[in-house]
């Protein structure tokens, strides 16, 4: 770790030790991040790091006392805007490990999930930035500048790694704002994925998911929103041999039950319910293509004469099963909001560059799975050896009632004219919390904003 950064001495030396079990330099080498001469591009990657940690921004740090002997802007942003770098490679590589490590910790009778998100990147003040696009944000319901971070993430219920992103601007060229460069060469990385971020964002999900499978990762469920709970992307999957637990609302898609085609509501009129239990009933049909699902009635605890529904591919899952590990899809928020507020997504840099965007933002994403990696060393026992791991009880999992909460506040920050709830303030806190002090002491002022 470098020893010219205004980092203390602990927390330094712990950073190096985490650095150096990681083996970052050569997870770095092995994507092609590298350069023929100056400084390394692990001395790069190491400063770019530490600057959320320091409480300061580029600028500040090479105003320093210290900045002779640190590397020039120009360094760091050739670093960042290089399009030959495979940051994808990196981070698959990276998170790996990592998922690997919590496999370890992780019985072999427990619940693991793949999830699917995406959060909105806002860029309102920018005008020339590269694809950017006309995107529409679901939780103000209009349109804003900017992209959406696609997210493919991994969790075993008390432990979230984000494993891959895509920035998307929008399919739609009316939609795009500024279109990509013309002077790239057609062979890199930086060209490939800009053509995957101009693709439809189904495509994408499953494109995701197959390099994750591929990659070596693994998963009982794929856990999405009502956005992406569609026949042709659950057939996809199921082809793939993925079952998916969604929650879908009212649209235009029908439903097959006792030879009639029904929309959820007419299902929901004909399922024989339980109306003093909050799951209220559930329901086996089939989708127009022939798709065997489970749909899930839970009833929505803020407005009693609302009800929320569920979908899984999976018939042989208990109903309360099925809630309880749509519950697990909650960590995609807490990190969004982590990612956001306090480790500097889409804020530290304000480059024009799509590559910029694209290597900072795999950045954060190594900060977040590094500090939940320290998370979970402070909480699980069974991390200080063999002893403690043959004898040590299994972390709590979701609990079906934390599930039911959690899920009635996602529907409820989504409904218009709705005050804004403070659960994934609540649950961003307890993530926090329950990080190692050393880490916590990192940050000028760890606390939520809204």
């Amino acid at each position: 770790m470098l020893q010219h950064n205004s980092l203390p001495e602990q927390h330094q030396n712990q950073l190096s030790l985490i650095f150096s079990s990681l083996k970052l330099s050569q997870l770095l080498r092995a994507a092609g991040i590298r350069k023929s001469y100056g400084v390394s591009s692990f001395v790069v990657f190491q400063i770019i790091f530490q600057l959320v940690f320091q409480g300061r921004n580029l600028f500040r740090l090479l105003e320093g006392s210290r900045a002779e002997s640190l590397p020039g802007k120009d360094v760091v942003y050739r670093f960042l805007n290089d399009s030959r770098y495979n940051w994808r490679r990196f981070y698959q590589l990276l998170s790996l490990k990592m998922v690997g490590r919590f496999e370890k910790l992780t019985s072999a009778q427990r619940i693991r999930v793949f999830i699917v998100d995406d959060s909105v990147m806002e860029r309102e003040r920018s005008k020339k930035v590269e694809l950017l696009a006309r995107v529409f944000d679901h939780v103000s319901g209009r349109f804003v500048r900017g992209y959406t971070l696609l997210t493919l993430g991994w969790s075993d219920g008390f432990s979230f790694a984000p494993l891959d992103f895509t920035l998307m601007c929008s399919a739609k060229a009316k939609n795009r704002l500024c279109e990509m460069r013309e002077d790239l060469d057609k062979r890199s990385v930086g060209y490939k994925r800009r053509l995957e971020a101009m693709s439809p964002k189904p495509d994408t999900v499953v494109q995701m998911l197959e390099r994750a499978l591929k990659a070596g990762f693994s998963a009982d469920y794929v856990l999405m929103d009502s956005w992406f709970t569609h026949a042709p992307l659950l057939q996809k999957l199921r082809d793939k041999e993925l079952h998916v637990i969604g929650m879908v609302k009212e649209l235009k898609q029908r439903y097959l039950f006792e030879g009639k085609s029904l929309s959820l509501r007419e299902l929901y009129a004909r399922v024989p319910k339980n109306p003093k239990a909050e799951i209220l009933g559930s329901v086996r049909v089939h989708t127009p293509s022939g798709l065997a699902l489970k749909v899930v009635f839970v009833q929505n605890r803020n407005n009693r004469r609302e009800w929320l529904a569920i979908l899984t591919t999976d018939l042989s899952l208990e109903t309360t099963e099925v809630v309880r590990i749509y519950g697990m899809r909650w960590s995609i928020e807490t990190f969004f909001k982590m990612a956001k507020s306090h480790l500097k997504l889409g804020t530290e840099f304000q480059g024009r560059s799509f590559d910029m965007m694209v290597s900072h933002t795999t950045i954060v994403f190594t900060r977040y799975l590094i500090l939940e990696w320290e998370r979970r060393e402070n909480n699980d026992e069974r991390s200080l050896g063999g002893l403690f791991y043959l004898f040590a009880d299994e972390v709590m999992d979701l609990d079906l009632k934390t599930a039911l909460r959690q899920l009635m506040t996602f529907v409820l920050n989504l409904l218009p004219n709705k005050p804004e709830n403070n659960e994934s303030l609540s649950q961003l806190q307890k993530w926090i919390a329950a990080l190692p002090s050393y880490i916590k002491a990192l940050f000028p002022q760890l606390g939520c904003e809204s």
